[in-house]
């Protein structure tokens, strides 16, 4: 007798593998046995995609993309803290590399990718201006307040705040990104809605159960802690790797980074392949904001803690490159309407941001 699984097979395998992967890492196991660790991390990341969407479905938007949204960003958060700690001084730009590499990513890399994808299935798609106003004024400002202003501030010589002016900011960052997602959900959920035009082959389809949601969900964060675990073992080699290579430090934020907002990343992406280009913003903002709302105030607290230095001013490149991508995104969505020209001006800056990140 053929027994119907409520969730396809590979999707429960996943995560099962990554699991066993950690208790090899647990055991010490290394050399070659990074591979298998990177074939756990790939397949838990999928994995996750996929259990995200079938949440999301069930609870509808916009909370379907927030909760994908904060889940990513916790496990970032928790990344970040550990290697911060085991550490020490040494990982004083960890912070600051992992959030700004993954503001860069969003708005770059996947917002663009996804306008792309989207320009040249549909030609043209349609987007709430309303609601990615909403998300970007936030984003600016807290951009601005955690990474660019630390530069001018003159009671610590570098680009860092003091431990009053830290905890000043990190209560700011909270007020602002509280406020906006009190928008998002409560005060004008229908700025976070799907546009009339924007629809799909699979609009309609009918929600997965509580029970399917629930399992999906478990499995969510299964996926999700094997992600972060196994990223963090794989750390290590990461860095050995890009020191090989003469690559500079920042290139290993960019990587977790990368990895972290993998699972997010492919949601949009397959959300723009089905006209769903609101949805991609959803998750491709939401996740921003999240990253370094919530992020920021994080490793603001371990620093005023433990005493740990943290950096968080960015460089003058990486002030242009980053008012260059909120400036052009802004001109992107002003019009509520997308092509590929939009996409690929802002995979062009992606490119750039990658090329002077290597070759600084």
């Amino acid at each position: 007798m053929k027994v119907k699984l409520p969730l396809p097979l590979w999707t429960i395998a996943a995560p099962v593998f990554a699991m066993i992967a950690l208790g090899g890492v647990a055991l010490g196991w290394s050399g070659g046995y990074m591979i298998v660790v990177a074939a756990a991390l790939i397949g838990g990341v999928l994995a996750a995609v996929h259990h995200a969407e079938v949440v999301a479905h069930r609870v509808g938007e916009p909370f379907g993309t927030l909760l994908l949204a904060i889940a990513i960003t916790i496990i970032e958060v928790a990344l970040i803290v550990s290697l911060m700690l085991a550490g020490g001084a040494e990982t004083a730009t960890l912070a600051r590399d992992t959030v700004f590499a993954a503001v860069m990513i969003i708005l770059n890399g996947i917002i663009g990718l996804c306008l792309l994808i989207g320009g040249i299935k549909f030609k043209e798609q349609a987007v709430g201006w309303s609601g990615v106003s909403a998300a970007l004024v936030t984003l600016t400002a807290i951009c601005v307040l955690t990474l660019v202003l630390p530069n001018f501030t003159i009671t610590i010589e570098g680009p860092e705040y003091s431990s009053s002016q830290l905890f000043f900011i990190a209560a700011v960052s909270i007020v602002l990104y509280g406020t906006f997602i009190f928008v998002q959900t409560v005060r004008h959920r229908d700025f976070f809605l799907p546009p009339e035009s924007d629809s799909s082959e699979d609009e309609h389809a009918v929600p997965p159960t509580s029970k399917v949601a629930l399992i999906s969900g478990g499995l969510l964060l299964v996926c999700l802690t094997a992600v972060v675990t196994l990223a963090k073992a794989l750390a290590p080699v990461l860095e050995s790797g890009v020191e090989r290579v003469g690559a500079p430090k920042s290139l290993v934020g960019v990587i977790i980074a990368a990895v972290v907002l993998l699972p997010e990343g492919l949601a949009a992406v397959r959300a723009a392949k089905k006209n769903r280009l609101q949805t991609s913003l959803n998750l491709s903002l939401g996740s921003a904001l999240a990253s370094i709302g919530l992020t920021i105030p994080a490793v603001a607290v371990v620093s005023l803690v433990t005493g740990l230095t943290l950096t968080i001013g960015i460089d003058t490149k990486s002030i242009v490159l980053l008012v260059l991508s909120l400036f052009t995104i802004m001109l992107s969505l002003a019009t509520g309407k997308t092509n590929v020209l939009h996409g690929v001006v802002l995979l062009v800056i992606f490119a750039v941001y990658i090329f002077t990140t290597i070759v600084p």
